[in-house]
């Protein structure tokens, strides 16, 4: 059974910055979370959403000609037309960049579905198109060829590995102008709380760095008076 979330730990993933969670990720031992050659196809998307996914394994001639889809049971467009509202799409592509793994008509269904986002180890093409939609994407790059050529979609829904990281569906996908990380799901809420508090102690640092205090006893707060400092900034800061 899906663990349930907080009903604002979407919402609040979505504010918070990827290096923010990794770091947290790490001080729990998760040092694998971050997917390797995904990058946003525009600068300033953001995303939160738990991962659908979709594997690919390397295509053979006899299956992977272009008449595979016409077949309506072809894994990619089964995945793109029963992906939930909200959820990630994400791919396998054992990150091959030489070929695409969607394109824009796809993604264009998808956002008319509701999906929240695609995150892939491979290409996408149009990728000019998919750029201009609303729903964000990330990908190791632009990629024309059809990913039949070097692709043959099979598992929907399964437990997958993209850009080196494992993904298991229902894992919470955070994605930003660095990347994008995945987040198990059983910590998303902490991680939530714990990554705002986080980053409003960064914000009290990074002004204190630029009035020319050193981080040696700031960053992190080892000086004695760096708490007290920080907790008489918090409720400045309240007080408006």
């Amino acid at each position: 059974m899906t663990q349930e979330l907080h009903p604002d730990t979407l919402a609040t993933l979505k504010t918070v910055s990827t290096a923010t969670l990794t770091s947290l990720l790490y001080k729990r031992g998760f040092r694998n979370v971050f997917i390797q050659g995904a990058r946003p196809l525009k600068p300033g998307q953001r995303l939160a959403g738990p991962a659908y996914t979709l594997r690919y394994i390397p295509s053979r001639e006899d299956l992977d000609g272009i008449e595979a889809f016409r077949d309506p049971r072809h894994p990619q467009r089964v995945a793109v037309e029963e992906i939930p509202p909200g959820a990630v799409l994400v791919m396998d592509c054992r990150g091959d960049v030489s070929v695409a793994s969607a394109g824009s008509i796809l993604a264009t269904r998808m956002q008319v579905r509701g999906a929240a986002g695609i995150v892939t180890d491979g290409g996408l093409r149009d990728a000019a198109g998919i750029a201009a939609l609303d729903m964000p994407a990330w990908c190791s790059g632009p990629s024309a060829p059809t990913n039949l050529i070097r692709h043959h979609a099979l598992d929907i829904n399964a437990p997958i590995g993209c850009g080196g990281v494992p993904v298991y569906p229902g894992d919470i996908m955070v994605g930003d102008d660095d990347g994008v990380v995945c987040v198990p799901r059983h910590l998303a809420d902490e991680l939530a709380r714990e990554a705002v508090e986080m980053e409003r102690f960064e914000e009290f640092v990074l002004e204190e760095v630029a009035r020319g205090v050193s981080i040696i006893g700031l960053y992190p707060p080892t000086a004695p008076d760096t708490r007290s400092r920080y907790e008489a900034w918090v409720a400045q800061k309240a007080a408006g």
